[in-house]
């Protein structure tokens, strides 16, 4: 490996439901739940809310990322279905899909457990910030496109696959620094800041971003912030958190899902004319050097130096759209693979109208046609941002 990527800021343990269609109509009608209490934004209390918002999901063929009120209501749900462990967060998937094409990287920890030492793959180094051991687990569900779920007076049909994750996790609430993360950037090339979503408390992420500073100062001269968006447990500090990253971040991502909450609406991917008023808008609300948006379709990056990570872009896109295809059998044959496949064409038309638009201050790549009945939708923003972090040091297996 040339480069040096660490990568941050807290990991997880998942527990993985098999999608069954059949259980969760069964618990529809053994809640009593109606078709018009579906929402994404009411607080996750009990397994009977955690439902309700996980329907509204997937009647609108969304993903995202809600806090539960209790660890036990994820232990509990996900007993009512077939259930694997896996490791989470986004530190650890992009650096697990590093470690399937043989790039090694450091990861920062938050917390640790039996699991998460089963699970890392050997190139993958850790600091860990935890006193002891703990687990609370994620719950993790993906979703097929053309689910349907027909039960009392529901009848949804999923438009698109996707994935939610449902949190109840103190020790990612608090995100601790490790007091080493300083040392270990003084050797980095890239370092990746995620997971201050988390965050509950005012203090805890003012506190937070201070020790980022001290720790961001000890970056070689020339190595690469990145930050990657997600969706805040508590929307009232999201703007704080947001602010704060900007004044260390040389790179701000987010995903499809990111892009649609930040302007509080939702944008036609392939809409070229659309998709410009909405980057034009995002890049007004989030004044970072450069901006990276990725989505199922396509990956632009906006800036005066956006240019210089065109070949990122396609690493990201490489790395993710073979993950979609193999899932935990990636490998750097896998992602070879799907460098022959056919761009989408609706994603070329908008790479073609961002070019137009913002001219040398944008680089694009349409994503690759992509047809599996057995696609994975977990961890692919997070596995795009590991092959976005790897490209910018070293060539990412692409030729």
């Amino acid at each position: 490996m040339t480069g040096r990527l660490v990568l941050g800021l807290g990991g997880t343990v998942d527990y993985e439901i098999s999608w069954d269609a059949a259980t969760i109509e069964r618990l529809v009608v053994e809640h009593d739940i109606r078709a018009a209490e579906l929402s994404t934004g009411i607080p996750v209390d009990s397994e009977r809310s955690l439902l309700v918002t996980l329907l509204a999901f997937v009647r609108d063929g969304a993903g995202g990322e809600r806090f539960v009120a209790s660890s036990d209501v994820v232990t509990g749900l996900a007993a009512r279905f077939d259930t694997r462990v896996t490791l989470g967060g986004t530190c650890v998937r992009a650096a697990l899909g590093l470690a399937a094409v043989g790039v090694g990287s450091t990861v920062h920890l938050v917390s640790i457990d039996d699991h998460v030492r089963r699970l890392l793959p050997p190139s993958v180094d850790y600091l860990c910030s935890a006193d002891a051991d703990s687990l609370d687990p994620h719950l993790i569900v993906q979703y097929p496109a053309g689910t349907r779920i027909r039960a009392g007076d529901l009848d949804l049909h999923a438009p698109h696959a996707n994935r939610l994750i449902y949190v109840h996790d103190p020790p990612n609430r608090e995100l601790r620094l490790h007091p080493g993360l300083g040392e270990a950037l003084s050797r980095a090339d890239v370092f990746l800041v995620s997971g201050l979503n988390s965050i509950q408390s005012p203090a805890v992420l003012a506190r937070r971003l201070g020790e980022l500073r001290a720790a961001v100062d000890r970056l070689p001269a020339g190595a690469l912030t990145f930050y990657e968006d997600a969706g805040y447990h508590v929307p009232s500090i999201a703007a704080a958190a947001r602010a704060g990253v900007l004044e260390l971040a040389d790179v701000y991502s987010m995903n499809e899902d990111e892009l649609g909450e930040r302007l509080g609406r939702s944008v036609d991917l392939l809409d070229p004319t659309a998709v410009v008023s909405a980057l034009r808008a995002l890049t007004g609300l989030v004044p970072a050097p450069v901006v990276v948006v990725h989505t199922k379709y396509w990956s632009v990056a906006l800036g005066a130096d956006a240019g210089r990570f065109e070949d990122a872009l396609s690493g990201g896109i490489a790395l993710a759209s073979a993950r979609y295809l193999a899932g935990d059998g990636l490998t750097a044959d896998s992602v070879r693979a799907v460098a022959t496949r056919p761009v989408h064409p609706g994603g070329a038309a908008v790479v073609a109208a961002v070019r137009t638009a913002f001219g040398a201050r944008a680089a694009g790549v349409p994503a690759y046609v992509l047809d599996t009945s057995v696609p994975t939708s977990i961890g692919l923003g997070d596995t795009f941002v590991g092959g976005f972090l790897a490209a910018t040091t070293q060539k990412l297996i692409l030729e």
